[in-house]
């Protein structure tokens, strides 16, 4: 893993990077954050780095934005979630997408996205707003029917945009996104014609897959998920 810093809009930002073993060409995975690391660097979530060094694992360059630059660090978490902008994190998700085109050891037409949580909700905004995307996966991710502050129109109703096929992955104990608001991704996918499947677990609310947190972790449920991550990725950015 190593850091590497951009430029967006005149700002800089930092993106976490993983290399996998081999010389490539390998695929390419952009893995939007989950809101805990909002308040410092990627690097003082363990949990979010473990995501990166799995998909590395896995064969996968990964780039993971730290997309909470646009504000001071010490800066509340509530100022930062109120303010949030899809302009701002589509910006960001282009200057990722460029540092990983950059690196020789990267495949450029095979790359895709993937967020937990709050990165639910940005992987299908960037879907909706990379053209090239080959992958795009979204774990649990709320708001997508929401405008954030910028009163753009809320990502859910640019399914036709998505350029790729898209694995959600939802627990049915969660309220944010609640199993109508699955219904209804579901639904504007289907009309839109993008192929994409859907695994919904019982027993299992928000953040299940975080193994940092006792409360919201499941077990059972977290591995067969990533077992469903793996295939769907093998499948998707196969060569």
């Amino acid at each position: 893993m190593h850091t590497t810093i951009v430029d967006v809009d005149g700002g800089e930002m930092e993106i976490l990077m993983f290399r996998p073993q081999g010389a490539g060409p390998h695929p390419g995975i952009i893995v939007c954050q989950h809101i805990p690391v909002a308040h410092a660097g990627l690097e003082t979530d363990p949990w979010q780095v473990g995501v990166g060094d799995r998909l590395s694992a896995m064969g996968y360059a990964v780039a993971m934005p730290f997309l909470f630059h646009w504000w001071p660090r010490q800066e509340t978490i509530e100022v930062k979630r109120a303010g949030f902008r899809d302009d701002w994190a589509v910006a960001d998700l282009a200057a990722t997408r460029t540092a990983l085109e950059a690196d020789d050891t990267v495949d450029a037409e095979r790359i895709g996205i993937i967020g937990h949580c709050w990165g639910g909700r940005v992987s299908w905004l960037g879907a909706c707003h990379d053209s090239k995307l080959k992958s795009a996966i979204t774990l649990y991710g709320g708001r997508i029917e929401l405008s954030m502050a910028d009163g753009a129109t809320p990502p859910i109703h640019f399914a036709d945009r998505i350029p790729c096929p898209v694995l959600g992955i939802f627990g049915n104990d969660d309220a944010n996104p609640s199993p109508e608001h699955v219904d209804n991704m579901d639904r504007v996918l289907t009309a839109a014609g993008v192929p994409h499947e859907f695994h919904r677990y019982d027993g299992a609310g928000h953040g299940f897959q975080d193994d940092s947190n006792p409360e919201r972790y499941r077990e059972a449920q977290s591995n067969d998920a990533w077992a469903r991550i793996e295939a769907f990725l093998a499948r998707t950015l196969a060569a």
